[in-house]
This record gives structure tokens, C-alpha cells and sequence, in this order.
């Protein structure tokens, strides 16, 4: 099975706190292997098992407190 990385850039990460609370947000999509997010800048990458659903993305980002302000 291949895998799909996705990158977004995120707005208002600052601090380590701020990379988990949205990995562990998106961590709960269905068929997410990994996240990485990064404060300094404002990158999230997800790994997953397929193509993820944009809108369930940007809804966890959301949940977490961020904004998804673009998709690579």
C-alpha cells in the first residue's frame, strides 16, 4: 500500500505546544500515520494511507485553535 504526503502552512503555531495540539488533532483523521507540524514555519505535514479529505483537515486544524491557510 502506498502512502500520500500532504502539506499545509497553518497559522498562529508559535511553541511546541501549539505542533501537538494540532497533530494530535489531525492524528485522529481516519488513515493518518504520522503528522509534523512546525511552529517556525507554519508547515504541517501528514502522511496517510490514502488521499485525505481536505475539509476533515481543516476542520481539525480548527478544533485545535489554528487556521489552515493554505494546502499544498
Amino acid at each position: 500500500m502506498s502512502t500520500v504526503t500532504t502539506q499545509y502552512k497553518v497559522s498562529g503555531m508559535s511553541c511546541g505546544h501549539c505542533e501537538n495540539a494540532i497533530s494530535e488533532e489531525i492524528s485522529k483523521i481516519e488513515g493518518v500515520s504520522a503528522v509534523k507540524a512546525v511552529a517556525a514555519t507554519g508547515e504541517v505535514t501528514i502522511t496517510s494511507s490514502g488521499p485525505l479529505d481536505d475539509a476533515a483537515v481543516r476542520e481539525a486544524v480548527d478544533e485545535a485553535g489554528y487556521d489552515v491557510v493554505d494546502a499544498a
